[in-house]
């Protein structure tokens, strides 16, 4: 025992090796538990970058690789032609599994059962006794926050002719006011709705018939509430009013005089009115309607749907989320889109807003018309 202790660790190997035994340094281990902990921090690494670059690879794929994918309402000749109430069921988008039509978005711009014959011009004159016969005035209603249902189809000739900027806007905006107010009212009166079916376990047919015409109308697929929600909101007052001063003078233009167009929407077939000054080749005319509530329909129903303004919306909905209530100062900045002049555009609507103190009338409310419309308020 004691001659073998005495052998020499470096003799044996080399009496190994002479022996054609290949001698090998075994290798440093570590412990488990840093093993695991090193491949877990890796895995994590890995899982990281991966949905890190996740929506970078995501949009690149739709705009480079997806070439079926079509974009709800992203074409201004479809809104124009249902605009004018033309068919358009060949010109529809697929979007998964469910279909939006064109069509269905604006149909209800056409709902009013109203014919030009039943439409009456009324002097500039006739309109300011009958708005002081009814104490209807802007000063009062900047204090009260109510304005009463008085409804104009169709703007005076004779605004034009009105020497006094200031009596000119007070005219304009009385009469646009309460046509603004009205159709935000349905459109919040629709949202309560909403919310009432959604907080509901179980819905009557009436309430899944209703939620599913809401879909056509707001162009919304795949039946997604989230994007119905947002969707489905008021036009600031302010904003609607600056928009539709800027669109026509204050009520003076002819697109406004001839064809009840507050917000300028285009045409490019159909009827509509030729812009002066054209230039050859060019075939966009601006869109009539039967009354000035119509325009102010259309001009909701494009902001709440078309894919120019998904932005105006998003911010529109962390707004009213966070505060309640909506911004419009904050809001115009997301429209550069509505016009060439892009963000040009929105500082003429903000300084619209800011020296006519618009912003006064944006938590106004419409008087309710009936009984029945007071309980619903």
């Amino acid at each position: 025992m004691n001659h073998f202790a005495k052998i020499n660790i470096n003799k044996l190997k080399k009496f190994l090796q002479n022996k054609g035994y290949k001698i090998y340094k075994k290798q440093k281990s570590y412990p488990k538990s840093i093993e695991n902990f090193f491949y877990t921090t890796m895995m994590g690494i890995f899982f990281v970058g991966l949905f890190y670059v996740a929506p970078s690879l995501k949009d690149f794929y739709i705009k480079n690789l997806n070439k079926n994918e079509t974009v709800l309402n992203n074409s201004n000749l479809n809104f124009n032609r249902v605009l004018e109430g033309k068919d358009i069921k060949k010109n529809r988008t697929l979007n998964e599994s469910n279909e939006v039509e064109f069509g269905d978005l604006f149909t209800d711009v056409f709902d009013f059962d109203i014919s030009e014959k039943d439409t009456v011009r009324l002097s500039a004159s006739t309109i300011k006794q009958l708005f002081k016969d009814e104490d209807y005035n802007l000063n009062d209603i900047r204090k009260n926050k109510l304005v009463k249902p008085i409804t104009i189809d169709i703007l005076p000739s004779e605004i034009k002719l009105i020497e006094s900027t200031k009596k000119k806007k007070e005219l304009f905006i009385q009469i646009v006011l309460p046509l603004i107010l009205e159709e935000n009212k349905k459109i919040r009166l629709e949202r309560k709705t909403l919310f009432s079916i959604l907080n509901k376990n179980n819905n009557t047919e009436a309430e899944k018939n209703w939620l599913k015409s809401k879909f056509k109308q707001y162009g919304v697929a795949n039946k997604d509430l989230a994007t119905l929600k947002i969707r489905m909101d008021e036009i600031p007052v302010s904003l609607a009013i600056a928009q539709a001063a800027k669109e026509t003078g204050w009520g003076t233009s002819r697109f406004a005089q001839e064809g009840n167009a507050l917000f300028g929407q285009w045409t490019y077939d159909g009827e509509g009115i030729k812009p002066a000054g054209s230039e050859i080749g060019e075939t966009h005319k601006v869109m009539k309607f039967k009354i000035l509530k119509a325009s102010v329909r259309a001009y909701q129903r494009n902001l709440n749907t078309h894919k120019s303004y998904k932005k105006f919306r998003k911010v529109r909905a962390i707004q009213r989320d966070v505060y309640g209530s909506l911004n419009s100062l904050e809001l115009v900045k997301y429209l550069d889109k509505y016009a060439e002049t892009g963000t040009e555009y929105t500082k003429i609507l903000k300084q619209i807003i800011d020296q006519n103190k618009l912003t006064d009338f944006d938590d106004a409310q419409i008087l309710p018309d009936s009984i029945r419309e007071k309980s619903l308020v």
